[in-house]
């Protein structure tokens, strides 16, 4: 028996290859199938199945093209509706492969249809539980995602849900037994998940705060729901495309494929009105690039912060990346359900300074060189941090304008005036930067390396938020 973790750190997201016997089946497919068609061919293992443990919300599923590909049936749990041929496995239902078990047993909560899957071995011994986004390691599924969708269900009503699935399903199975959840911490889909990805269920008994033994239902859904930030707006766009169906990733490559030179590419750029990605490095974007394109680097947290900056999933997009590098780019946009790439520079920026097109920068300085300006002039200084980690330290004269609620800050913002901008390390920094210049705001700089170089030049002050029940009484 194999049992494979493909962890995408991206996404934070795990699907799983499990084969027995010359039988294969795949849990939560990426949306590029290849990798697990190539896996089972190698292995001389035909793939049986294609489980689902809910319809997921942060990226977009490859069980379409998959089960295509392979003939193998997709599999949901009770109550999922999606709009196309699958299997609707009862609670309890078992699925041989080869010469082990897979059993669905529905957990609802996260979502109504999510499911999770018992692995029992060829000797009988319940060995993994696949747990999608019911239970995590550290954590539980956020249960607020499917009121989007449907709005009787409140996040109380799911936490209920999810509450009696945890204690009548999972944690009455036996300690020894592996989980393997769907996401790990970067996700979106929870609000306190371990960095670890696998955990014996027994261990989760004892450390995860949503699994004590002596839990109230009262006390579970006020835990749950606490804290829990807005998701991203993309979210129950990919919910559609899952539940609906969505082009062939074939199809989307294909469409995003067009090598284009600098005075084709700003032909396109303005007769079709896409957006200009940049995902080049922030750094070597703010050197050059092309007027009013946005910078989102591939080499960060590049696809939550796609679904975040750009809200109409049907945006079409050209691209400007390293060379080489435009086939990921194109996939990992349409992981997320950006499936309108229609084309990229031909090799890149390069190219279309080489042709003498018009290029813009926006001004970077170090941390040490704020520092300088500051000893001789009051600055304006924007912190694009998440509201949490500002109050948790920052430079005192930072005004928090926090990079997911962008439109936010633009209205406060004064056209007339310098502001330099910083985040944790220069990431979202670029991407607020390059945003508002797009919208015409020019007086933008940045601060290379963020918020930790400003604290290594131990020159500008910094403090932290004190909530006043802490503080002792006089």
């Amino acid at each position: 028996m194999i049992i494979e973790q493909i962890y995408t750190g991206c996404l934070a997201q795990g699907a799983y290859y499990i084969e027995s016997n010359g039988e294969a089946a795949i849990i939560d497919p990426l949306r590029e199938v290849q990798p697990y068609l190539d896996k089972a061919k190698k292995n001389g293992a035909v793939i049986k199945y294609v489980f689902e443990t809910h319809f997921h919300a942060d990226f977009v599923s490859g069980h379409l093209d998959l089960s295509k590909k392979s003939g193998a049936p997709i599999v949901y749990g009770p109550t999922a509706k999606p709009d196309f041929e699958f299997i609707s496995a009862k609670d309890g239902q078992e699925f041989k492969l080869g010469d082990v078990t897979i059993k669905a047993l529905h957990t609802p909560g996260h979502t109504m249809e999510s499911t999770c899957y018992l692995l029992t071995d060829q000797n009988g011994k319940d060995t993994a539980l696949f747990s999608g986004d019911t239970l995590f390691i550290g954590d539980v599924g956020r249960p607020d995602l499917a009121q989007k969708i449907n709005g009787e269900l409140t996040q109380d009503i799911l936490a209920s849900h999810l509450y009696d699935s945890l204690r009548n399903k999972i944690m009455p199975l036996a300690d020894d037994i592996v989980v393997y959840p769907a996401h790990g911490a970067g996700s979106a889909c929870g609000k306190n998940m371990s960095k670890e990805t696998t955990d014996l269920l027994g261990h989760q008994k004892q450390t995860n705060y949503a699994l004590r033994a002596n839990m109230t239902k009262e006390e579970f859904v006020k835990e749950v729901t606490a804290g829990l930030l807005p998701p991203p707006a993309y979210f129950p766009l990919n919910v559609m495309m899952n539940i609906h169906g969505y082009d062939s990733i074939d199809k989307v490559l294909e469409r995003g494929q067009h090598a284009l030179e600098p005075a084709a590419f700003e032909m396109v750029a303005n007769d079709s009105g896409a957006l200009i990605l940049d995902t080049r490095d922030p750094q070597i974007f703010a050197q050059g690039f092309i007027p009013n394109s946005i910078n989102i680097g591939i080499d960060g947290n590049f696809a939550p912060w796609v679904g975040t900056m750009i809200p109409d999933i049907k945006q079409q997009i050209l691209l400007v990346t390293d060379e080489g590098r435009e086939d990921e780019v194109i996939t990992r946009l349409a992981r997320v359900g950006y499936d309108f790439t229609i084309g990229y520079l031909k090799n890149g920026f390069k190219s279309w300074k080489d042709a003498g097109m018009e290029i813009d920068l926006i001004p970077s300085i170090t941390a040490a060189e704020l520092a300088t300006i500051m000893e001789k002039e009051e600055v304006n200084l924007i912190d694009v941090r998440k509201e949490s980690e500002y109050q948790s330290e920052h430079a005192e004269i930072a005004e928090n304008l926090p990079l997911d609620f962008i439109n936010d800050a633009m209205s406060k913002i004064d056209k007339s005036k310098t502001y330099y901008v910083h985040c944790a390390g220069g990431y979202r920094s670029m991407i607020f930067n390059s945003t508002l210049r797009a919208r015409g705001f020019d007086n933008l700089i940045d601060v290379a390396g963020g918020f930790k170089a400003i604290q290594d030049t131990g020159k500008i002050k910094t403090t932290a938020f004190v909530c006043p029940s802490t503080l002792k009484q006089k």
